[in-house]
């Protein structure tokens, strides 16, 4: 298994990543402006929109479309979202991200989502996604790197698109902020 930064030459097989995920959103959720009915309802009838503006953005080369992929031979078999903070607008909106937005040049990139396919999950692709993420981070100029888990009891492979808790701790992010079930996490670079 290889890690590589997203470009448009993976953009076919990270769109099956999506689809084998049965996941819609095609990591355009922090990046939608209507409410979280419009946000469902999008996702339900018309995911094609999603996937129209993942494409377009990696193409164009937008900051907010940036991510690392984990690829065997050509297949995605994971997807983490690698993006400048200051392009997930809907992230640095929500209450408990709120208070750590230092502009649009403060140098931290953010884990936005993660996604792996259902029979490679527990098999090391979300790690090595994570475990590529500093020396991606370091190229682009970032002083740090975020995750936001959600760190609640219970929750399903598939309930966990933030990427897990445990996996960032045992990488070296530490707790900055937020609330216990939604941590703010940091690792400086």
């Amino acid at each position: 298994m290889k890690v590589e930064a997203v470009t448009p030459h993976h953009l076919d097989a990270l769109a099956d990543l999506f689809r084998a995920c049965e996941s819609p959103c095609f990591c355009r959720y922090w990046h939608f402006e209507g409410d979280k009915n419009a946000w469902l309802e999008r996702c339900a009838f018309s995911p094609t929109v999603n996937e129209a503006e993942m494409r377009a953005d990696v193409v164009r080369g937008e900051a907010r479309a940036r991510g690392l992929v984990a690829l065997e031979g050509d297949a995605v078999l994971g997807w983490m979202k690698l993006a400048t903070r200051a392009t997930l607008p809907k992230l640095r909106n929500r209450g408990p991200y709120r208070a750590l937005d230092l502009g649009p040049d403060d140098g931290v990139l953010s884990i936005g989502c993660m996604l792996v396919r259902p029979d490679m999950r527990k098999k090391g692709v979300a790690r090595a996604l994570v475990t590529e993420a500093p020396r991606v981070a370091k190229e682009l100029g970032a002083r740090a790197i975020e995750a936001y888990p959600h760190a609640a009891d219970g929750l399903g492979e598939h309930e966990i698109w933030m990427g897990p808790n445990a996996l960032f701790t045992s990488l070296g992010f530490k707790r900055v902020t937020g609330e216990l079930a939604y941590p703010v996490l940091r690792l400086a670079l």
